[in-house]
């Protein structure tokens, strides 16, 4: 009887935790996952030939509903939980929302437009097997005197390019190893492998060349260092991590992780050490979608122009985070979950870390001399608080942080490491090439291809609210002609500040570069004490990339919205993706630049969000091989007149 107590007692204590720091955009449970799998399988879709989960997340509940459970005092029943459901069977996508309250499916629907749902990791890897068997296949290895025990096969996304579309594919391209780890290194060029997808089955085939494997002595991307021990827990407080919030210093925010976006931040909000409570900044941040072009426009190469995070899932591809690597020795690990193909609720254990950074510098300082007798100096130490993920996308790893500052600011930040993607040639020297490689020789045997990187960036600022509007704030040269007072002045120039409001999605689409400007997403109807308009403003943290592509290439087609690095738009719930829902084979029909252009609807006052592309023009160089150094990008939103004085003087 002592022991069923006991356990009752356990059981309401977790219910009361679970309770007291539940949040609206929790992501979902693994109880919720399976629940929601559960009720599919048992609906008309679980009689369908291979049903399929391609996507399961939380619905995102009404914003409005969110905003009043988290300010009230006594918080209402809180928005109901609902799950989004994307599956395949029988040949067709589906889509269904299911209510995890009543256990039922709220609606479900065949979606019949352009472009499918994200792969599987088991559609992949039956699809990096599949060559291994086929004869055509293993005749061509056996031609080139190689092994096929040694030979991987990894399968592309294979884009749209005009054709229409009736099957998903993937484009598998296969490589040497022969004892080295470095795969992508080793490519066996001048074959092309199609494959559909659903029927799992080699459609199209071709082996129009030989060319000699690179070798595989230098490729080792393995240190022979071991890794430092570091700490970077340095503030007397720490942070707290309750349920999904964390708190920390003058920062209160919300963590998720979803299999497509990865790290997701809401609701964060900034002490005002002033009045003492918290001030809104953003409602909801994370990525939206990567693109990557390879600047090759041959038989073999040109399909490789990826959507990573529509078409394999960001999340999904994050990898267990290694102490002393990618994160300090005393950070806190958090896991996450998502659904596998089969719709069951798969662990992904420390795929998140949150630490303390000493920046190793003064995040304000001054020395006075002027006081006689004296010289004074003060100043405190750059101490931030930093959410971190990896995600391994093939050859390619984005290390992706999130670091909230002491005075009010988010930096948010990329690297870009790990191998390069490269071709064989016969080249083994620089003075032999006669032709576009359309790259560059970084080892003997070894071209590695001109390539762009674009994360798109989804940021619902709410500044002190929700009525926010984009200010440009533009500096212009202006003649001396006048002066306030008698005395002549001999300057000829200077520069003043002339601000423009945007009034439409026309105007929130900004090319930085051309002109001095800064960009500001400010709250109207809020003042400083002294009267100046509150806000945030965005600063890049390098000269913003913008495609090249012509605008009727294909994959430019495709992702339009990498034509200007800053997009502003009004608030849709629906609108999160920045190269549409259904990003694989998709046509450039929806998503971010088909949304501003169409609807071009206004911004002035409204509820927004922005939307910034961290770009690289990659050009590849000797030391990029075998391993690439980490290669930054990012941006900062820091407070403009938010706050009426430095926040950092308490």
């Amino acid at each position: 009887m002592k022991i069923r107590i006991l356990t009752l007692i356990i059981l309401l204590q977790c219910v009361f935790n679970l309770g007291l720091h539940f949040h609206p955009l929790d992501p979902l449970t693994p109880q919720e996952i399976n629940k929601t799998s559960f009720i599919v399988k048992k609906s008309h879709l679980g009689t369908l030939k291979d049903l399929t989960f391609h996507y399961l997340d939380l619905e995102e509940p009404n914003k409005t509903h969110v905003l009043q459970w988290l300010s009230s005092k006594k918080p209402p029943q809180p928005p109901r939980r609902r799950s989004l459901v994307v599956v395949r069977a029988g040949g067709q996508t589906h889509e269904l929302i299911i209510d995890l309250t009543s256990g039922k499916i709220a609606s479900s629907r065949i979606y019949t437009g352009h472009g499918f749902p994200s792969f599987t990791f088991i559609e992949l890897f039956k699809a990096s097997k599949l060559p291994l068997t086929f004869p055509s296949f293993k005749k061509s290895i056996l031609d080139r005197s190689l092994n096929i025990s040694e030979v991987s096969c990894i399968p592309f996304s294979v884009g749209w390019y005009g054709e229409t579309i009736t099957r998903r594919e993937v484009k598998a391209s296969c490589f040497y190893r022969d004892g080295s780890v470095n795969v992508f290194t080793r490519p066996i060029e001048g074959i092309t492998i199609t494959i559909d997808v659903d029927s799992m089955k080699v459609v199209k085939y071709s082996d129009r060349f030989i060319k000699p494997i690179p070798d595989k002595e230098g490729n080792d991307f393995r240190t022979k260092h071991k890794p430092f021990p570091f700490s970077c827990n340095v503030s007397d407080t720490g942070f707290k991590i309750l349920g999904n919030k964390i708190k920390w210093a003058n920062w209160k925010f919300h963590v998720g992780f979803t299999a497509r976006a990865g790290i997701t931040i809401s609701t964060a909000s900034v002490l005002d050490t002033r009045t003492k409570r918290f001030r809104r900044v953003m409602y909801r941040g994370h990525l939206s979608e990567t693109f990557v072009p390879y600047m090759d426009p041959t038989y073999d190469w040109y399909f490789r122009t990826f959507m990573d995070i529509g078409e394999f899932g960001f999340g999904r591809s994050a990898v267990n985070l290694q102490p002393l690597i990618d994160c300090p020795q005393n950070a806190a690990f958090l896991d996450g979950y998502v659904a596998g193909p089969d719709g069951t609720a798969q662990q992904m254990s420390n795929v998140m870390c949150v630490f303390e950074k000493n920046g190793y510098g003064a995040s304000f300082r001054h020395t006075e001399i002027n006081v006689p007798g004296q010289v004074i100096t003060s100043g405190e130490a750059d101490i931030s608080l930093v959410v971190r993920m990896v995600a391994t996308l093939g050859n390619y790893d984005y290390i992706v942080d999130w670091e909230f500052k002491k005075n009010g600011a988010i930096r948010v930040g990329v690297d870009l490491t790990g191998v390069l993607e490269v071709k064989a040639t016969s080249y083994t020297s620089n003075e032999q090439i006669t032709e576009n490689t359309y790259g560059t020789l970084v080892a003997k045997n070894t071209i590695a291809i001109n390539h762009d990187h674009y994360l798109t960036y989804y940021l619902d600022l709410d500044i002190d609210g929700n009525g926010n509007s984009l200010v440009k704030a533009k500096l212009k040269t202006v003649r001396v002609t006048d002066v306030h007072n008698k005395t002549s002045s001999p300057r000829k120039s200077y520069w003043t500040v002339v601000k423009e409001t945007a009034k439409t999605e026309a105007d929130g689409r900004v090319r930085l570069g051309s002109e001095p400007v800064e960009l500001l997403i400010v709250n109207p109807q809020k003042k400083t004490k002294i009267g100046n308009t509150v806000g945030y403003r965005l600063i890049p943290e390098h000269l913003p990339v913008t495609s090249l592509l012509t605008d009727d290439d294909y994959p430019e087609i495709r992702a339009s919205y990498t034509k200007y690095p800053v997009w502003v738009t009004a608030y849709n719930r629906s609108e999160k993706w920045a190269g549409g829902f259904y990003s694989d084979r998709s046509r450039g029909d929806d998503g971010l630049a088909v949304w501003s252009s169409s609807r071009n609807r206004e911004i002035e006052n409204k509820d927004i969000v922005m939307w910034y592309n961290v770009g690289f023009h990659h050009i590849p160089y000797q030391e990029d091989f075998p391993v690439m150094p980490t290669l930054h990008g990012g941006f900062t939103l820091r407070p403009s007149n938010f706050f009426d004085n430095d926040p950092l003087i308490a």
